[in-house]
């Protein structure tokens, strides 16, 4: 395996770690209901819970870890002129490690004239502790006036995932937003500073007929290795990613850039009745569906890159509540976390489901921000025998659960 592209900013690195052998093992963490009751779960086998991660502890201490600032200063290509780039809100970040470091690539908003009243960035920031930050001053990923203008501006570039592939070149799925639409697009970088645009993750598919339809949330199946790269791995020859934020979906390609959603089979229905945009992609094949009375009822919607183990394909997911058809114990509109386990072999076959939440939103910077009652997870990473899950907080600021590996 070739050597990834060394970062020059912001200081020199120490030497990087030796690349271990041996394939991470996700151990049994707690006991986890899975569900026998709901559409997906019906015909599922009793399993042990050894595939979950649980029992991530958050860091109240140090909690919110990042937020808004009026520090950083860009000179926005479009508006010609300097801006506060992340005066507004901070939040929903990915992360990645190189060497014994992780960098934070994160969503910033500044204020903007206009009905949507507001723009979003890519930052990157960095940390030898997981903890404290230093923020790069300028982000790296922004609406410009270049090929893909029209589908980032007004709304901006949101919520990004990175990964690598096997020589280290990084890519991100990231959410274009016109203001009026989200759309699924791809960015590839060899330093996390320099991005190549790609446009629309679906170009290529159907004819096109895709490029215009909503979608978000782009999770691909990686490996999570011991020096805590996070590598892009294909399962029978392709790349799979989980993605959507209504319902979650399956694409596959053959480099990172152009994929293809999965259909569903001639004569095949749709688990679940498709309400608001899941019903603009009728002919798609859901993975993992909403759940009638249960906290995931309204929505769901991918997390960070979906982890490859031996016991399936762990995807940690995200999901919004209704209490009039879910949890009538979640306030309205409450954003929650779970996850699921699909087969190594077909990512598209659900084996588990957790048959709860394992977090939901309870300290004031999670209940109470721009969107109330959220948290959302986005980013996780494995640095110094320590899982660090990252998460956006009320749509308004960025906080940290952590737990050991072991």
């Amino acid at each position: 395996m070739s050597s990834t592209p060394t970062i020059t900013w912001p200081y020199d690195h120490r030497a990087r770690l030796a690349l271990a052998t041996a394939a991470l093992a996700l151990t049994t963490l707690a006991s986890c209901n899975i569900s026998d009751k709901s559409e997906t779960a019906a015909t599922l086998p009793a399993a042990p819970t050894s595939w979950t991660l649980l029992n991530f502890t958050k860091a109240d201490e140090a909690n919110p870890i990042m937020g808004p600032s009026r520090v950083g200063r860009f000179q926005d290509p479009i508006l010609k002129q300097t801006i506060l780039w992340e005066e507004k809100d901070v939040f929903n970040p990915a992360v990645v490690v190189r060497h014994d470091t992780i960098y934070m690539l994160y969503r910033a908003e500044n204020i903007v004239a206009g009905k949507v009243g507001k723009a979003s960035r890519i930052g990157l920031a960095f940390s030898t502790d997981g903890i404290h930050f230093t923020r790069r001053a300028k982000p790296v990923l922004y609406p410009a006036n270049d090929a893909q203008k029209k589908y980032e501006w007004p709304g901006g570039t949101e919520d990004p995932r990175v990964v690598e592939d096997a020589t280290g070149v990084y890519y991100m799925t990231y959410t274009a937003y016109d203001g009026n639409k989200a759309r699924l697009h791809v960015a590839s970088s060899p330093d996390l500073l320099h991005w190549i645009k790609y446009g629309n993750a679906f170009t290529q598919a159907g004819g096109g007929q895709y490029v215009d339809k909503w979608s978000k949330s782009g999770s691909i199946v990686s490996r999570y290795e011991p020096d805590g790269r996070i590598v892009a791995t294909k399962i029978n020859g392709k790349y799979w990613m989980y993605w959507g934020d209504a319902q979650i979906w399956l694409a596959t390609s053959d480099d990172l850039i152009h994929w293809t959603p999965v259909e569903m089979a001639p004569g095949e229905k749709p688990r679940v009745p498709l309400r608001a945009q899941a019903a603009t992609l009728p002919n798609l094949k859901i993975v993992l569906p909403t759940r009638a009375g249960k906290f995931d009822s309204d929505l769901v919607e991918s997390g960070p890159p979906a982890m490859l183990t031996d016991q399936g394909i762990l995807l940690i997911y995200n999901s919004r509540n209704v209490p009039a058809i879910g949890d009538k114990a979640l306030p309205e509109g409450t954003y929650t976390a779970a996850q699921a386990l699909f087969d190594k072999n077909n990512p598209s076959k659900l084996l588990l489901r957790t048959d709860t939440y394992f977090m939901r939103p309870e300290k004031p910077y999670e209940t109470t921000g721009q969107v109330n009652q959220v948290v959302f997870l986005e980013g996780l990473a494995r640095l110094q025998n320590k899982w660090f899950l990252y998460y956006g907080t009320a749509d308004s600021k960025i906080a940290l659960a952590t737990r050991s590996v072991e």
